[in-house]
């Protein structure tokens, strides 16, 4: 009996130490529009879900990037701290999608990026997420596919929660 309490006290302090842990949810806009979601791993590391629709070229698809990023790597934190609070991460993960819903893509994801925690639940942030991988894509002599086009530089605001 005292190992099935003990079980169930670990197991309640597990899944509660899961959920304590910050998100943000919100919206990437550059070349792209994306929904973002962040869930933060501890105090230095996040994993990073967008899921994102081109908005710029001729070009139709959806695509979706998983990363696994260092907050401040190196402990090296922006130095002008406000109000709010300003960090800058970095991370690799992987990449898939689909141009024009017929060619696929699967490959290697990198991003970089510096964000403004306000002390409100707002998180701003501006980024790239270049990606290299292997498509059928019709219009690729290659094979392979620069996805720096499909994502570039953006700006993300979301809700910290």
């Amino acid at each position: 009996m005292k190992k099935l309490l003990l079980a169930a006290v670990m197991a309640v302090a597990s899944i509660s130490l899961a959920v304590a842990q910050p998100r943000a949810i919100g919206a990437n806009l550059g070349g792209h529009l994306g929904f973002s979601y962040q869930h933060n791993l501890g105090t230095n590391n996040m994993i990073d879900l967008d899921v994102s629709v081109p908005l710029l070229g001729n070009v139709w698809g959806l695509s979706g990037t998983c990363t696994y990023d260092w907050i401040d790597p190196g402990n090296t934190p922006v130095p002008w701290n406000n109000k709010g609070e300003w960090h800058w991460y970095a991370g690799v993960g992987g990449a898939v999608g689909s141009y024009d819903f017929e060619s696929f893509f699967v490959g290697v994801a990198g991003h970089i990026g510096i964000e403004y925690d306000f002390w409100f639940p707002l998180q701003l942030s501006l980024d790239y997420r270049p990606s290299i991988g292997i498509s059928n894509y019709a219009n690729s002599k290659t094979g392979w596919f620069d996805a720096n086009g499909f994502y570039g530089i953006s700006l993300g605001v979301r809700y910290l929660f």
